[in-house]
C-alpha cells in the first residue's frame, strides 16, 4: 500500500494474535484502530514503542481506539514480549508478510554495514468506517504517540 491507497478502504485481512485469538480487520468496524508495525520483539526502539503505546493506552481506548502492533515475529515471541512488557493490547503474527504487504512496509535495510529486508516502523489509522486516514513511515519513536494521539483527536 502506498500514500495513493490514503482515505480508501483496507483490504480485510486476518492474523493470528496473542492471547489465543485471530484477528480480522472487518471485526474492528465502528472503532478507530492504529496499526503500528515494528522491526523486532525485544529491541530496543521496538519496546520503547510498545511501552509508550502501553503508557497511552487509557487515552486511546477513552476515544474509542483501538491498537495492534504487528511485526514478523512468531507468536511465542509475541507472548513473551507482551507479558514482559505488560502490553495491553494485542500483537500479531505476519510471519507470512500478509499485511506487511498490504501496507507496502517491507524495505531494504542497512545492519551493521549489510542490506536487510526487514519491517519499516510505520503507523496506520483506520477510522470507523475501515478507510486509511492516516500514515506515518520512517517512524522516530520519540514524540511519536503523542502524534498519533493528537491526530486522533481531530476525527
Amino acid at each position: 500500500m502506498t500514500t495513493t491507497m490514503l482515505n480508501k478502504p483496507v483490504p480485510d485481512f486476518e492474523l493470528p494474535a496473542t492471547s489465543g485469538s485471530t484477528f480480522k480487520l472487518s471485526n474492528y468496524q465502528g472503532k478507530i484502530l492504529v496499526i503500528y508495525f515494528y522491526p523486532k520483539d525485544n529491541t530496543p526502539g521496538c519496546t520503547t514503542q510498545g511501552m509508550q503505546f502501553r503508557d497511552s493506552y487509557a487515552k486511546f481506548k477513552a476515544a474509542n481506539v483501538e491498537i495492534v502492533g504487528i511485526s514478523r515475529d512468531n507468536l511465542k515471541s509475541h507472548e513473551n514480549f507482551k507479558a514482559k512488557f505488560s502490553f495491553p493490547f494485542e500483537l500479531l503474527a505476519d510471519a507470512e508478510e500478509l499485511a506487511c504487504g498490504i501496507f507496502g512496509v517491507m524495505k531494504m535495510k542497512n545492519m551493521y554495514g549489510k542490506q536487510v529486508r526487514g519491517v519499516e516502523r510505520s503507523t496506520f489509522i483506520i477510522d470507523k468506517n475501515g478507510v486509511l486516514v492516516q500514515e506515518w513511515r520512517g517512524v522516530k519513536v520519540d514524540g511519536h504517540v503523542l502524534e498519533v494521539l493528537n491526530f486522533i483527536k481531530t476525527l
